[in-house]
């Protein structure tokens, strides 16, 4: 009978020394204006503003430079956040206890593109940056 018993415990024991964790997936949505995107999508004497468009939607800012030249541009910002947690329950006989962490991260991506165009409306140069922090 005492080892049905200790067996019971023993079997309780296990049972509740559970622990979870749970982590929130980050969302990495899909944006157009990517590095990989800009090297693809555009070529200098052959690209047209409508590509350009089609491309990578409508321009922050259009402007004209010293030389007459169309300037189109671009800047994306995102934000990315990831939290984590986790606990652990556990139950030995009568004794229980409890521990815990969690966490969060942050981090920003921005990405900036400027396109000029000739008078034909065609990509004559383009220059992007990212940064990440």
């Amino acid at each position: 009978m005492k080892l049905v018993i200790s067996l019971i415990f023993f079997s309780l024991a296990i049972l509740s020394s559970t622990g979870c964790k749970t982590t929130q997936p980050v969302s990495n949505q899909n944006n157009q204006l990517t590095h990989g995107n800009v090297q693809l999508n555009l070529k200098v004497g052959q690209t047209t503003q409508a590509d350009v468009l089609e491309a990578f939607g409508a321009p922050n800012i259009t402007t004209i430079d010293g030389s007459g030249r169309e300037v189109w541009t671009y800047q994306r910002h995102a934000t990315v956040s990831q939290s984590q947690s986790s606990s652990g329950y556990w139950n030995i006989l009568l004794v229980g206890g409890r521990n815990s962490s969690s966490g969060f991260e942050q981090s920003s991506r921005t990405i900036t593109l400027i396109i000029k165009f000739n008078d034909d409306k065609i990509v004559d140069d383009f220059k992007s940056r990212a940064s990440n922090f």
